[in-house]
């Protein structure tokens, strides 16, 4: 019996030992709303600009194309009881050809978007890494997570992380 209670007292010492071990040694954690940073920093505001000057003509021209097959459709449908049947048929062919032309123009700019799109972000992505990484070591943090389930204000870092962006554009 007396085994049994200085085991449990020995586990009980032990137990409390490692607490205070733990308690001396605590973790300075902090949190990054990633979303945030590729939304309002201002490398993240740039790269929109830059993609938005970059496709605004492509895009500008494909609705222009887009309207002008809207306006060829309606214009075959009004035209269509009064034509020879190898007129309509004709201007079918014309019609879903240039359907075609539209749709592989529309999905190369959507690709080329996307591409262009993706090589901004991870050029912003590899900035604020980089930038967490200096916050991270200035102030000794032990961790840094993004995109946390929950998280408290008081661990929150993202404004540090977007004014270090906005200060030194993420080099």
């Amino acid at each position: 019996m007396k085994k049994l209670a200085l085991a449990a007292l020995t586990a009980v010492l032990v137990s409390f030992g490692t607490a205070q071990v733990v308690q001396a040694q605590e973790l300075k954690i902090g949190y990054v709303n990633s979303d945030r940073v590729m939304r309002d920093s201002a490398p993240a505001k740039a790269a929109t600009s830059r993609l938005e000057a970059e496709f605004t003509r492509r895009d500008k021209e494909l609705n222009e194309l887009g309207a002008r097959l809207k306006a060829s459709s309606e214009r075959l449908e009004k035209d269509a009881p009064t034509l020879s049947e190898s007129e309509r048929a004709r201007r079918q062919r014309e019609l879903v050809e240039q359907d075609r032309e539209f749709q592989r123009r529309r999905r190369e700019l959507q690709e080329d978007f996307n591409q262009r799109r993706n090589e901004e972000l991870a050029a912003i992505v590899e900035r604020a890494n980089r930038v967490i990484k200096q916050i991270a070591e200035a102030e000794k943090y032990d961790l840094i997570v993004q995109d946390a389930v929950h998280f408290s204000p008081r661990v929150d870092i993202t404004d540090k992380v977007i004014k270090a962006l906005n200060a030194n554009g993420g080099k």
